[in-house]
């Protein structure tokens, strides 16, 4: 690439950066003439259980992952639950999030998912703090899907 090619390339990107940011004004300006109503999902607890619980999962399973390719084999267990936990999880907190019919069906599938997980990690919790973390977010996860059974 030449000095004239990387110029015209790095004016191209500049402008394209400016048409962008105007557009994004004019849109910001247009939104503001609308009136919104936000409100909070009735599950807001729920969504945010199960968004913790994906989010220390994928830690803990990335850690599985490390200590499996090292030879110990003793993490094939927990990887294997939090690996379906996330997996409901995820699907629990679009759910709930959207209010969904089918949230206390998967709830109660989540639940058993989430106890799993979290017997899966307390065999470890001690020795490795991803996993301890994993299995107190599950614990929090289950406890709040069964609120949805009562």
């Amino acid at each position: 690439m030449n000095r004239r090619e990387l110029l015209l390339g790095g004016m191209a990107l500049a402008g394209a950066a400016l048409v962008g940011n105007a557009q994004a004004e004019e849109h910001k300006h247009d939104m503001s003439m609308h009136e919104h109503h936000h409100a909070a999902p009735g599950n807001a607890a729920l969504a945010a259980s199960a968004s913790d619980c994906i989010q220390k999962g994928q830690v803990c399973l990335s850690h599985c992952l490390i200590l499996l390719g090292e030879g110990d084999k003793d993490m094939a267990g927990c990887a294997q639950s939090v690996n379906q936990m996330l997996a409901l999880c995820g699907a629990l907190q679009q759910l709930a999030n959207q209010n969904s019919k089918q949230l206390a069906k998967l709830a109660s599938i989540a639940t058993d998912a989430c106890n799993q997980c979290e017997e899966a990690c307390k065999k470890h919790a001690e020795k490795h703090p991803e996993c301890k973390a994993c299995g107190e977010s599950c614990a929090a996860c289950a406890k709040e899907c069964k609120k949805l059974a009562a």
